[in-house]
């Protein structure tokens, strides 16, 4: 908080509140092993749905819509779907990147007991258009943003989250009878986990590395040669 300001009870957070809002998110991981066999009950996941569901939107227009997935034939089929699209990707890399690339862990449709996938409403008639006059893609970064507060309060709760997006969209759609109006935003792996890792999986591979925030920040205007 800022030194001498004062906020009205009701707004305050004390410095352990603030603390577990950050520790949160810097423990936030895409998880994709050590899913538990065990259905979340439905009152955890009524929790995270509601925490999706206040997420910012435009115009509070709410565009997002959950499909919560347990069947295991459907589940079968998804994972088939990626098993198809991951093929096609690992045939884009090359030499020791290919060999690094298929033992990577990327997915955990089977292992997690539901998945959730996420899909955005951008012809959604709520807010009437504010906002989305001249930036209509803001409908999605709204879904993107319910995602998000889902992610970190599943963290919360010990519940991995994995984000695949290695899936053939048109097969997938017609999969889950998802209409053509109705944006694919997200398939997410949705369990609790065994543990959960001390840093990403893909830097612990050693297929990237996170770089400072430093690097990414730039001042009054874009400048890729002038960021502090």
């Amino acid at each position: 908080m800022v030194e001498g300001l004062v906020m009205p009870e009701y707004l305050a957070f004390n410095e352990a509140d603030r603390a577990a809002v950050y520790r949160v998110m810097g423990a936030r991981r895409d998880v994709r092993r050590g899913f538990i066999d065990r259905p979340l009950p439905d009152d955890v996941l009524q929790r995270l749905l509601a925490a999706a569901h206040s997420a910012p939107s435009v115009g509070l227009m709410q565009p997002s819509r959950f499909i919560v997935i347990r069947d295991l034939a459907i589940r079968t089929a998804v994972h088939q779907i990626f098993t198809e699209a991951n093929q096609k990707a690992a045939e884009t890399y090359q030499g020791e990147q290919r060999e690094q690339y298929d033992t990577l862990k990327l997915e955990g449709i089977l292992e997690a007991p539901q998945s959730l996938c996420v899909v955005c409403d951008t012809q959604n008639k709520r807010g009437h258009k504010l906002g989305r006059h001249t930036m209509p893609e803001t409908a999605a970064y709204s879904t993107v943003c319910a995602i998000q507060n889902l992610w970190l309060a599943a963290r919360t709760e010990g519940i991995g989250v994995g984000w695949v997006s290695i899936l053939d969209p048109v097969r997938l759609r017609t999969l889950l009878h998802i209409p053509d109006h109705i944006l694919l935003i997200a398939y997410l792996c949705l369990g609790f986990v065994d543990h959960f890792a001390a840093e990403p999986e893909l830097e612990r591979a050693g297929w990237e590395k996170r770089v400072p925030v430093q690097t990414a920040v730039c001042y009054d205007l874009y400048n890729e040669d002038n960021k502090s």
